[in-house]
């Protein structure tokens, strides 16, 4: 199983990274779409529809809400020239970071309220839809940033965002292994341990301590740098943890199978659907 992940890590990686560096706005928006729109597709047995119509139905739904966004707030628009992002774009990320907060409010009390939305399925594709459009937005809204003025610019934000992410990841999957024996949230996932969890807080701290002395920031910037790496880091087990509690709830070991070693798409993007827009909305706030 390791090494069918890391195989199957070894294509996608560059895959993704040649993406976010080459690939036009609305070439990379496009692209984007297809990606939730298969995270859509796989959302449908989370939300116990056994057929293809209905899942068919679940990501045209997913599919329009993008499109809208891209309608309503064009990829070129999204930050002024004066570096002010379009406040359409901030509010979508404030909603987001309230969707997350209510999930944390989900994991700590499942299974005491899961009969309430489990018996809706109108809930939990919403729960889709503020999972995977804001995702959409956040990853264009990160890219987007400074384009005019340099090109990269966004390109190293969303570099960022993946190291604190693939970093806590792989610091708390050998954290855990080797001395994980405290169960972080057994009735969600009994797997996860909360020496993993400091396994990956340790590890996207050091990312951030790198970075910042590869690229000369100051002090403050550091600690900044930090304190984003924790956040985010936290963030991306809330994401993991969001889509296990959805899963078990409707009795799904993985979202698919089209990723050998990983599961399906949901399974490798949980953690960047909740760290995506809790990232942009703390570069939007707090500035670099």
């Amino acid at each position: 199983m390791l090494k069918q992940r890391i195989l199957t890590a070894l294509i996608l990686v560059p895959l993704a990274i040649a993406a976010i560096f080459f690939l036009s706005l609305p070439n990379l928006a496009a692209a984007l779409l297809v990606v939730l729109a298969i995270g859509a597709w796989e959302w449908g047995p989370l939300m116990g529809f056994d057929t293809k119509a209905r899942r068919t139905a679940f990501v045209s739904a997913v599919v329009l809400c993008i499109i809208g966004l891209w309608t309503v707030i064009p990829v070129q628009e999204l930050w002024t020239l004066d570096g002010r992002i379009n406040p359409l774009a901030l509010n979508v990320l404030y909603v987001s970071a309230a969707w997350w907060l209510v999930t944390i409010f989900m994991i700590f009390k499942y299974p005491r309220y899961s009969s309430f939305w489990t018996s809706h399925r109108s809930i939990r594709g919403l729960f889709g839809i503020l999972t995977l459009a804001p995702t959409w937005l956040a990853f264009l809204i990160l890219r987007s940033n400074g384009h005019l003025l340099d090109e990269f610019h966004g390109t190293y934000l969303l570099l960022l965002l993946f190291a604190f992410v693939w970093s806590a990841d792989i610091g708390a999957y050998f954290a855990g292994k080797r001395f994980g024996k405290n169960k972080l949230m057994p009735n969600v996932s009994p797997g996860k341990t909360i020496e993993g969890v400091l396994g990956g807080n340790i590890a996207a701290a050091l990312v951030a301590v790198v970075t910042g002395l590869i690229y000369s920031w100051s002090s403050q910037q550091i600690i900044l740098a930090i304190a984003l790496a924790l956040v985010i880091s936290i963030v991306s087990v809330v994401g993991d943890l969001t889509e296990s509690m959805l899963k078990r709830q409707a009795g799904v070991k993985d979202s698919g199978s089209i990723l050998p070693g990983h599961g399906g798409i949901l399974d490798r993007i949980d953690s960047l659907t909740a760290t995506a827009p809790v990232f942009a909305l703390c570069f939007v706030l707090f500035g670099w």
